[in-house]
């Protein structure tokens, strides 16, 4: 595995995006949860292509407006395109072509139609303003204030539970991966395509997952000796400005045009 990917995969912890001071950041993060939801529902469930290409270009405006690192906004947003570009390809040829409609285009016996291109374009749109409407809402804030957001929302608190020990184990499994990965080097393996290469990694990964469970049984047991009995007690007490009404009002005005331009 390249370093940078190994370490790309292994090194997150659960840290808010890195990003400069903005007016989102003053923003209750209970209303910045419910605006990134209710403009997810809106765009997922639209129809039309004015109120996909609004919801996108309101989105880039988010992103303008929460400061984020445009050249790590742009990669997080081309890994996902990757996938899409194979979408846009197969799915007019996965589309059968209405009756009476000519093909697209025929390719060695297959005819793609114009509905599954439009249907593909419309799944892009949609990936790329939710994915940038969530990297500005949500992902300007630490996982631990979105884990006490979810919470104020009455959220499952088994959801929120595991969120928050997902991230805050996260990077020692991470840790405990490479000080393994260190040591399988020091004996001299190097990756390859054969037998050897894929049993090693299945010993591997066989041993991190004992490790971590090992693990979560010492950590159980030494909540349980702290008195630990299934619930966290929240000690932030938000409260709603006058900018949230004002914010939230006026994203719910947004959301009612971008739901009425679909019968546009």
């Amino acid at each position: 595995m390249p370093q940078a990917l190994e370490h790309s995969g292994t090194s997150w912890k659960g840290q808010q995006l890195k990003h400069k001071p903005s007016l989102i950041d003053r923003l209750d993060p209970r209303l910045r949860i419910l605006a990134a939801a209710g403009f997810a529902s809106v765009v997922v469930l639209s129809h039309s292509f004015i109120p996909l290409i609004s919801g996108l270009l309101l989105a880039l405006a988010m992103a303008v407006l929460a400061k984020l690192a445009l050249k790590r906004t742009l990669r997080r947003v081309i890994a996902m395109d990757m996938f899409m570009i194979f979408l846009i390809i197969m799915l007019p040829f996965t589309t059968p072509v209405p009756v009476g409609e000519q093909p697209m285009l025929q390719l060695a016996g297959l005819s793609a139609s114009w509905a599954g291109l439009s249907h593909a374009l419309q799944i892009t749109l949609k990936g790329n303003a939710v994915i940038l409407i969530m990297l500005s809402l949500v992902g300007t804030m630490t996982a631990t204030t979105l884990g006490h957001a979810m919470a104020s929302l009455k959220v499952p608190a088994k959801l929120v539970h595991l969120l928050l020990f997902t991230v805050r184990y996260m990077d020692v499994i991470g840790q405990e991966y490479k000080r393994m990965r260190r040591a399988m080097q020091a004996r001299a393996f190097v990756m390859g395509t054969n037998r050897h290469t894929w049993r090693a990694i299945g010993y591997l990964i066989g041993m991190l997952l004992i490790h971590s469970l090992e693990r979560s049984e010492r950590i159980l047991a030494a909540m349980k000796c702290r008195g630990f009995n299934g619930r966290f007690y929240l000690l932030d007490n938000w409260q709603l400005q006058r900018l949230d009404y004002q914010c939230g009002l006026g994203w719910l005005l947004i959301l009612t045009l971008l739901t009425g331009a679909n019968w546009l």
